[in-house]
């Protein structure tokens, strides 16, 4: 893994990346959640996802946003996280240039800007999507959803409504042309504690069968 110091909007954006020396491995690009409360890239669910996909041989980059650590700029409420994200997905497929698979992964906030980006950039082809905050933030963008992937939630979360986002994955799943997977964690709270064994079977699961087909 490299420290990394990338050239962003705002200036430089700091980020962690994970080369795989296959050319053409899949890439993957995961978000934090809202660093206005405290989300970095190294909040335990960011780098467990990273983790998950390095170990099924995705080159994997996650990074802090604006105003976060040693990136540049001020908090934005997710337009300028969004460029943000625009910027390091520029960054990781100028190394990449072979790969086919293209994903983006995010946690809370970093699902909800995860998931704009997956309307504007069409070689992004799946995604993982974690606790979205469909409660809080507007997800009407994704009419329609443009790829498969999966969405994980517990149905004990007290910050991203459970019942919001399980309405959200009902709509997607009626759509044409796309497979939304819908995983509830019966009992997990919105950062998992004490269920992370059973997040990471789902999403190794998830990244494993997507691979194969």
């Amino acid at each position: 893994m490299v420290d990394l110091l990338i050239p962003g909007p705002e200036g430089k954006i700091e980020a962690k990346y994970t080369h795989n020396n296959d050319s053409q491995s899949p890439i993957v690009l995961i978000l934090h959640p809202d660093p206005s409360r405290g989300g970095t890239m190294n909040t335990k669910i960011v780098f467990r996802l990273f983790n998950l996909f390095v170990n099924n041989g995705f080159s994997a980059i996650r990074f802090n946003f604006r105003g976060v650590g040693k990136s540049q700029g001020i908090y934005d409420d997710g337009e300028g996280e969004l460029s943000d994200a625009a910027s390091v997905l520029d960054w990781i497929q100028q190394y990449n240039t072979n790969s086919k698979n293209c994903w983006v992964a995010g946690f809370s906030f970093g699902a909800w800007v995860a998931m704009q980006l997956l309307m504007r950039r069409p070689e992004i082809n799946g995604f993982v999507s974690v606790s979205p905050p469909a409660n809080i933030r507007d997800f009407s963008f994704l009419a329609p959803c443009p790829s498969s992937g999966l969405i994980v939630h517990g149905d004990k979360d007290n910050i991203a409504s459970f019942d919001s986002t399980k309405i959200l994955a009902e709509k997607l799943q009626k759509q044409k042309k796309v497979d939304i997977k819908f995983k509830p964690i019966k009992g997990a709270d919105h950062f998992f504690e004490n269920f992370s064994e059973d997040f990471s079977n789902i999403v190794d699961s998830y990244i494993k069968d997507s691979l194969k087909s």
